[in-house]
């Protein structure tokens, strides 16, 4: 109830301040643009600097689970689990139709290093497993969202000790034509 208060607020002070804005000067704008707001907004919130925050639409999406509980299987706002988010994510935000499991996701990406993510990116782990069995999308800042099973849904730090101990590698998703995509 709190998070629908806060970001209607933010919605209604984006809109006033749009709609009343006096000044024209650049860097005015720039503080008075509605997407520029949010994006200040979530980047608070989420811990992640004001200009790794570029994906309005990804930042808003995962504003609107934060919270929702951990429920191995689940796909909705009752409970969902990591890859169901993930897939929720890349579906709504990117428009791209991802696999269901987080080792199925896996096939789908070309494998990058901590150094190399970018906003949007993949995360995989291998939690007390010799496989795959965790996801997250990257946020920048060494920051990636998931659906944690004992925190639900979540903005976590890959340099906390547990995921820096389990992190296994990062992932983009191929594109169609690129090889070793794998259509089921």
């Amino acid at each position: 109830m709190i998070k629908k208060f806060l970001f209607s607020a933010l919605i209604i002070l984006s809109t006033f301040s749009a709609t009343f804005a006096q000044s024209k000067t650049k860097e005015a704008s720039k503080v008075e643009d509605p997407d520029n707001l949010a994006s200040q907004y979530f980047s608070q919130v989420m811990g992640v600097a004001v200009n790794a925050t570029s994906n309005l639409k990804l930042y808003k999406f995962i504003y609107e689970w934060i919270g929702t509980p951990y429920r191995f299987g689940g796909n909705t706002r009752k409970g969902i689990d990591c890859s169901a988010f993930t897939k929720a994510i890349y579906d709504k935000v990117f428009n791209t139709d991802i696999l269901r499991n987080s080792r199925d996701i896996f096939s789908m990406v070309n494998p990058l290093s901590k150094d190399e993510l970018k906003e949007g990116d993949l995360v995989f782990f291998k939690i007390k497993s010799r496989s795959i069995s965790h996801v997250g999308v990257y946020l920048g800042e060494n920051r990636f969202a998931h659906a944690s099973s004992t925190r639900g849904v979540v903005i976590s730090n890959l340099n906390e000790p547990y995921y820096s101990r389990y992190f296994y590698k990062g992932g983009r998703i191929l594109e169609p034509g690129d090889q070793g995509f794998i259509e089921e």
